[in-house]
């Protein structure tokens, strides 16, 4: 295949896996809507004894109308998993589509699809072992959401990487970096419904009634948080800084990018030294994981818009001129 045919590929496999998460989110919306109106008993939302895993409430008494939110429960599933097969499809064209052939990770809109699907394939990943099925509707309408920036704002045509990026650390340390953000945004997403469940735990019908107790959700964003800390401390404090003085001659350079990584990497090792030192939970807790990912979202895209004197300027799509083939910056 010519890397014209590749980035073509690339381009359709993105369109695809937006209308199959878009579908999945719609059967998920369904599965919500036909038990919006079934109360849910008190031994609901209950987790074993020393595990995470939730049951979603007992079925309907009408088994037929039982059997539709399950079915569409898992219709949804298996099309999120249909959608991270096609993206990671999309994903691997891209890099097939440059000359030299490279890992799909030289912009912006590049770094934001790799984002998304980490995102999602967690939430595959993870979807049995804590059994995440009430996520579902939040992960596939953020993962939609910033796809869908990413295609109309960020999107770049394949080019060479830049002399920065040309180098065996940006694998290493970008993967470890996606990797976290992908458990961090997940995280995030759960003490958000955390704090949503303690408003409104007294509710008995709908989608926040059907939410697992506040107490295990709080369990699963500490658990969370506590997988994506040591990777991102290995992004942000080892190969980034390895991968640094490689490129600029320094392991240090006071880069607003290099600055907020700390910063979100200070805010999570507060957050998990509160949890274990001084019993922190619930919605001190809560509170702080969110901030955590505020931090983490805005160093992976604002600082690219909001930033002029940014060594990592490269990563900003909208910021490149093409001379030729070679993406310069302005």
């Amino acid at each position: 295949m010519t890397d014209a045919a590749w980035e073509s590929l690339s381009n359709q496999a993105v369109a695809a896996c937006g209308l199959v998460y878009f579908l999945a989110l719609l059967a998920h919306l369904v599965e919500w809507a036909s038990l919006r109106k079934v109360p849910v008993s008190a031994s609901a939302a209950a987790a074993p004894a020393g595990g995470v895993l939730v049951d979603t409430g007992p079925a309907p008494a009408d088994e037929a109308s039982g059997r539709r939110p399950a079915m569409f429960g898992r219709l949804g599933y298996l099309l999120t998993c249909l959608a991270v097969a096609i993206q990671l499809v999309g994903l691997v064209a891209r890099g097939m589509a440059a000359d030299p052939n490279r890992v799909p990770w030289g912009n912006m809109y590049e770094f934001t699809l790799t984002g998304t699907f980490v995102v999602a394939f967690l939430y595959v990943a993870l979807h049995r072992r804590l059994r995440l099925a009430w996520m579902a509707p939040v992960v596939l309408a953020f993962v939609l959401a910033v796809l869908m920036v990413a295609v109309i704002w960020l999107y770049a045509p394949v080019a060479p990487l830049t002399e920065a990026l040309s180098s065996y650390w940006l694998v290493i340390h970008v993967v470890s970096a996606i990797i976290a953000t992908g458990a961090f945004t997940l995280g995030g997403i759960t003490s958000a419904l955390y704090l949503v469940k303690a408003r409104g735990a007294s509710r008995t019908t709908g989608y926040v009634a059907r939410l697992p107790k506040p107490e295990v959700l709080d369990r699963v964003s500490y658990r969370l948080h506590a997988f994506g800390f040591p990777v991102w401390t290995f992004a942000v404090l080892i190969t980034g800084p390895i991968w640094a003085h490689q490129a600029w001659s320094s392991y240090w350079n006071w880069d607003p990018k290099e600055v907020w990584a700390f910063i979100t990497w200070v805010v999570y090792a507060a957050y998990l030294h509160a949890r274990t030192t001084a019993g922190w939970k619930g919605r001190n807790a809560a509170i702080l994981a969110l901030v955590g990912v505020a931090t983490l979202w805005f160093n992976f895209i604002g600082i690219n818009y909001f930033s002029t004197t940014s060594q990592h300027s490269y990563a900003g799509a909208p910021a490149l001129v093409t001379v030729g083939t070679v993406p310069t910056t302005p």
